[in-house]
């Protein structure tokens, strides 16, 4: 490990906002946060940028940062306690492992935002929104909670709407083009690092939001030989 990434994780072990496979976290977030806000988590969050941005706009509500790479929930961990925002919080822990840290009912939202979209053949299950995860989703989600996908990769995009409709989901809003459509305001308009790059690059940028069922997430036919691997660390 370089010294700057060894420097980074040093600093996280004392923020009071980042917890590292925290134990009796389980249907107690209400507790940490100190209000009984709703609460959204950002996946796969990278440097945070949702969660700090949201947290600044809307502070009424909880977020919650959620990568397995310390070094990069560094970056958005230390402009939140610089900033003073107390409604945002930085997890590290596998995602694959969601439903040891949070019980039914206590997350009311999930961001999705420029996630590794997995192209090589064979590694779909580890799309965060492959039907594995969106059983874990609904283990931990409101009845009726919101999953909001950002993406710059078609792939990933047609992935996603080819599970939603397999699982009976329902669609919130589905932007194809979300510049292309003038559609980037309100949350759409965060911009994260890589999505500027994306946008540099004139890439087009993907947005579908949608609720999981009342019934419980099946396997797809399609995946049901394939074995379940936790995702990249």
């Amino acid at each position: 490990m370089g010294h700057k990434k060894l420097i980074k994780f040093a600093a996280i072990d004392t923020y009071k906002n980042v917890l590292q496979y925290p134990e009796g976290m389980k249907g107690n977030w209400k507790g940490f946060f100190k209000n009984t806000n709703p609460i959204t988590l950002e996946l796969a969050c990278g440097k945070g940028e949702y969660s700090v941005n949201l947290g600044r706009e809307h502070r009424d509500m909880n977020y919650i940062g959620i990568d397995v790479k310390g070094n990069r929930i560094y970056n958005g961990a230390k402009i939140a306690l610089n900033e003073g925002l107390d409604n945002v919080a930085f997890l590290r822990i596998h995602i694959g492992q969601i439903t040891n840290f949070f019980a039914a009912n206590e997350v009311d939202e999930i961001w999705i935002v420029f996630a590794d979209p997995f192209l090589k053949k064979g590694k779909e299950k580890n799309r965060l929104t492959h039907s594995r995860f969106l059983n874990a989703y609904q283990q931990i989600m409101k009845p009726g909670g919101i999953i909001n996908l950002k993406t710059d990769s078609k792939v990933l995009y047609d992935f996603t709407l080819e599970t939603i409709a397999e699982q009976g989901c329902t669609i919130h809003e589905n932007i194809p083009d979300i510049y292309g459509k003038g559609m980037a305001i309100g949350k759409l308009a965060i911009q994260t690092y890589y999505e500027k790059q994306h946008l540099a690059d004139g890439r087009t940028i993907y947005y579908v939001s949608f609720s999981l069922p009342d019934g419980p997430i099946s396997m797809p036919e399609r995946f049901q030989d394939k074995d379940i691997v936790s995702e990249r660390g």
